[in-house]
Formats: C-alpha cells, structure tokens, sequence
C-alpha cells in the first residue's frame, strides 16, 4: 500500500539524495492525520452545534469532578489558549447557555465557570460521536497495534507537554 507521503519522500530522495528524509517517513503522517482528524471532528462538532474550540472548553469542565466547574486559569492550561481568547470563548459559550460564571467561594476576587445541564448534555453527545468516529478511523488496526502505537506516540509527545 502507497501514500502521498511515499511519493514525497520518493520525491526528496531524487531532489535532495544527500539529505536523510527519513523523519518525514512518519512526522508528515503524523501532519497529514492530525489535518485529517481535524477534520472529521469538525463535522462531528458540527452536526452538535459545536466547534472543535467549543468542545474542547466543554470537555475540560465535564472531565472535572463534579458539580464540572474550574477557574479560567485551569482552563487556560488545559486549552493551551491566551487569557484575552479564553475570555471570548468564556463569553461565547456563557451566551448559548452551555456553561456559567460564578464567583469562587473561597475567592471573591476569583470566578468559577461552571458547565450547565445544556453543556453536558451537547459535550456527552458530541463525545459519544466522536468516539464512534475516532473508532472507525482506527478500525484498520486490531487493540493490540492501537495500544502499540499510543504507547510510540506518547514517547513523542510527552517531552513536549512536560
């Protein structure tokens, strides 16, 4: 079975035969389904009335512990996202009903944003789509070689969310 990125690499090998392509071998894979993904989850989003932005705040509050809520700075962390967009965001997602400020209790200089009954139910919606979704891009390979390749993606991944 051939890619677009054999040909590419085909491609710089007869361009470039002095250079070793080989990390382009998997990296631009690694691109190439991330663009993908990408992708596909917007029109899973889609179809919930969300963006890929959207659920990833609503998530972040529904992984939480119950009653789901975090400061704007947890959830800065989480979304790897500025403050000045996380506050657009915040005030999007306040305006559609699908989370609430509230002040923090132990902080009164402080809010908690807090994800409503509305938000749970479009994130747990749009999360077992998602997965359905995510199941079938996956299908061509059995447990044992998707666990195999998250434990090789993690390697990769990991010195950098260190």
């Amino acid at each position: 079975m051939e890619d677009e990125v054999d040909r590419l690499v085909r491609g710089w090998r007869t361009a470039a035969p002095a250079v070793d392509v080989t990390p382009l071998e998997v990296l631009s894979r690694v691109s190439r389904l991330g663009r993908h993904l990408d992708r596909q989850r917007g029109v899973v989003f889609a179809r919930h009335d969300l963006e890929i932005w959207s659920f990833d705040v609503l998530s972040a509050l529904r992984r939480s512990p119950a009653p789901h809520h975090l400061s704007p700075g947890q959830l800065l962390a989480q979304t790897l996202v500025t403050s000045g967009t996380m506050t657009n965001r915040l005030d999007h997602l306040e305006g559609r009903g699908l989370v609430r400020r509230r002040p923090d209790a132990t902080d009164a200089r402080s809010v908690r944003v807090q994800l409503t009954a509305a938000g749970r139910r479009r994130v747990d919606s749009a999360l077992a789509d998602l997965v359905e979704r995510e199941r079938a891009i996956l299908g061509t390979l059995d447990g044992t070689e998707q666990s195999a390749l998250a434990d090789l993606l993690r390697r990769v991944v990991a010195p950098f969310d260190a």
